[in-house]
């Protein structure tokens, strides 16, 4: 048995009865990886098919199947037209998950930054929707920098900051992941840039392994104080999710037993809570990150944790928090 097939096994000793089984959701947040990983059309379905009404995806950048011949700039464009591939072969099964919309990589730094953000375009036909290039960085060893390996301060420099302008230009969205003593680089870019879209990815990433172990509580006061200064950029949306990566230090993926959605709410439920306080449910939405989160639980289970934790909301505020939000930011 393979080691895939362990974790599969660990994640089938938890399984729940779907909550509100059907509220149409958009997960505006999941990657595709061939190879070793591999999680592919398949597998995002065998996750959507779990019992929630996953209605549309948006795919997010992961440097899968990079172009590999002429100019390094357009590289990740080959991981455009790999997602299209994928999402018209999704389309031959209207009643599953639809792949919506993508989110590519560009160098935001490089000079070519237009010419490849046009490509991006024209590969995706209809489905590209913006950026993401990755800032985290932190000077503990420990703590691994970004899988674009960016600089100290990326998001402060002003040839960054030029290579956001081409997104302004053609409508297209930000997406800011990061580490949370770095949300006030991405307030930066939110005054610097007040109509580009933007979206905080995974509560700004709270460290929570290495250093930053047993340090939750701190933390978690700075980055309040933090997102409180963001949230009043009216440009900035925020994805509600992605905590269970194991760089959060909860340990969900070192237990026997896979957490049950109850455990989630009680471990992160003030992350939530004090997000959707400061950004509205209007600018918020509920994410799955997967397969990245699938690590410490199951989708359905994921998703039960976000459902119960939006339990007192009015029906308006659940319909942002699950759908409307990622729709009227993707444009999907």
């Amino acid at each position: 048995m393979s080691d895939l097939d362990d974790h599969l096994a660990w994640l089938e000793q938890v399984k729940e009865e779907i909550i509100e089984p059907e509220r149409p959701i958009v997960d505006p947040h999941h990657h595709l990886w061939p190879g070793e990983l591999h999680y592919l059309l398949d597998d995002l379905w065998k996750d959507t098919d779990q019992g929630h009404n996953v209605i549309k995806t948006v795919f997010i950048e992961c440097s899968q199947e990079y172009f590999e011949d002429g100019n390094p700039s357009f590289f990740p464009v080959g991981e455009t037209v790999f997602v299209r591939e994928i999402a018209s072969e999704a389309k031959k099964n209207p009643e599953k998950a639809q792949i919506s919309g993508i989110v590519g990589h560009a160098n935001l730094l490089s000079d070519d930054v237009a010419l490849v953000v046009d490509k991006h375009l024209k590969e995706g036909q209809g489905l590209f929707r913006g950026i993401r290039h990755a800032g985290g960085w932190d000077h503990h060893k420990e703590i691994g920098n970004s899988h674009h390996n960016p600089q100290k301060d990326l998001y402060l420099s002003d040839k960054f900051s030029q290579g956001l302008e081409e997104l302004e230009k053609k409508q297209l969205s930000f997406e800011a992941w990061q580490y949370h003593h770095q949300i006030s680089q991405v307030n930066f870019l939110a005054k610097e840039h007040p109509k580009l879209k933007i979206v905080l990815n995974h509560f700004s990433g709270p460290i929570g392994i290495g250093p930053y172990q047993n340090k939750q509580e701190e933390i978690f006061e700075a980055w309040k104080k933090d997102i409180d200064k963001l949230a009043k950029c009216q440009n900035v949306y925020a994805k509600l999710g992605g905590l269970a990566m194991p760089i959060n230090g909860f340990n969900f993926h070192k237990q026997s037993v896979p957490p049950s959605s109850d455990d989630l709410v009680e471990a992160q439920k003030n992350y939530y809570e004090y997000s959707i306080k400061c950004f509205g449910p209007e600018r918020c939405m509920f994410e799955s990150n997967f397969p990245v989160d699938k690590q410490s639980a199951s989708y359905h289970v994921i998703w039960n944790a976000f459902k119960k934790m939006a339990a007192n909301f009015s029906e308006n505020d659940k319909d942002f928090l699950f759908r409307k939000s990622a729709e009227v930011f993707y444009e999907i």
